[in-house]
């Protein structure tokens, strides 16, 4: 008699969306552009992506992780200028910081790191593809995809798209553009930038080509979670994975997304032009890494917050709480890990199941910090 082999699948919660899996999970995180020092806002986001990898290892799944480099890009060029150096000089130097950082916070390496400048050639064959199927058009040396309707499939006003398209450098105003929401997948050669070789001149790989491009390189068409900054939603995740679904067909191209909720300070963005960032590098200065990388995992990942010193003390004192738990000898509760296991499995619910951990005290508690990497 032919035995049916019993499949096991595992279900997990990710923004609200039921995502079935069986034993991998394709992440692809938006990784930096290195051009300056690691700061909080940057920190949290792949924080929460290492805490979602570690969570599916902890419920049965191995996560395939893909975390870019974009190292071919304007802010970039711009820092580099400003001191006199290479791109690719400034980019191997902040990357070595951000790679020390990470490492700190107990970030895990992905499995892939492709960097941008090493995909040309595929970005190139991204944009002959884009316009083989209509979905993009050359003009001056560029080669465009056409935007509209983009920023509706987003939830997204034309006016709001058109203000996030300058503050990101889509250049809305180009007048080689056909539509001012149209985006380039490879932009002419302009001085003071890198340039290669393509069939429309010499230029260079757009900022949301570069993503979909690696992404697709090694994933293919289509990936479980697609996780970034919650900055990150419009224009770039929409535009990535717009492209990526005109190349493919196929849809959706993200079965989940993990837009983790931006960093404040005084109720302002924490940004580099705000001038108030708080660099990774000064809180482990003065705090054990487990408590600044429990201040960012203790609250909902999608949520705004305000950082204040006085949430690093709070972190610090329910790290020491959830340490002495787990040295407890605490009576035997059976309901407890399976608790745990499901609510990080309900949409990464990290501050319900430190209170069940807390709480259980023994065994459940060791495996709570085991599995977020706060031992």
């Amino acid at each position: 008699m032919t035995r049916t082999p019993t499949i096991s699948k595992t279900d997990v919660v990710i923004a609200g969306r039921r995502v079935a899996l069986l034993d991998r999970a394709r992440i692809y995180v938006c990784g930096i552009t290195p051009y300056d020092v690691t700061h909080l806002g940057h920190a949290a986001t792949f924080v929460w992506a290492d805490a979602l990898s570690r969570v599916l290892r902890f419920v049965g799944v191995e996560p395939d992780v893909c975390r870019n480099v974009t190292d071919v890009d304007d802010v970039l060029d711009a820092a580099a200028h400003q001191v006199q150096a290479d791109y690719d000089t400034i980019a191997a130097i902040q990357h070595l910081h951000f790679d020390r950082d990470m490492a700190a916070l107990s970030v895990r390496s992905p499995q892939h790191e492709p960097y941008a400048h090493r995909y040309v050639g595929q970005v190139i064959r991204l944009a002959s593809g884009l316009l083989n199927a209509g979905a993009a058009y050359a003009s001056g040396g560029s080669v465009y995809f056409r935007g509209r309707g983009v920023a509706g499939r987003a939830g997204v006003d034309e006016a709001e798209a058109a203000a996030l398209a300058a503050e990101y450098g889509g250049r809305p105003g180009d007048p080689a553009k056909a539509d001012p929401l149209d985006v380039a997948v490879w932009q002419a050669g302009e001085p003071g930038h890198p340039s290669w070789d393509s069939p429309w001149g010499q230029g260079r790989p757009g900022w949301h080509a570069e993503c979909a491009a690696m992404a697709l390189s090694v994933f293919g068409a289509s990936m479980d979670v697609h996780a970034g900054g919650a900055d990150l939603r419009f224009p770039h995740h929409a535009y990535h994975a717009a492209m990526a679904e005109a190349f493919t067909g196929v849809r959706p191209y993200a079965r989940a997304c993990l837009h983790v909720g931006t960093v404040t300070v005084d109720g302002v963005k924490m940004a580099k032009s705000a001038g108030n960032l708080v660099l990774v590098r000064d809180l482990l200065a003065s705090s054990p890494a487990p408590a600044v990388r429990l201040m960012i995992l203790d609250r909902r990942w999608a949520g705004s917050w305000d950082y204040a010193p006085a949430l690093l003390s709070a972190a610090t004192e329910r790290l020491e709480d959830l340490h002495s738990a787990g040295r407890r000898s605490a009576v035997a509760s059976p309901g407890a890990l399976p608790e745990i296991r499901r609510l990080l499995g309900a949409d990464l619910d990290v501050p319900a199941a430190l209170s069940v951990a807390i709480e259980a005290g023994g065994a459940p508690a060791r495996a709570l910090a085991a599995t977020l990497g706060l031992t």
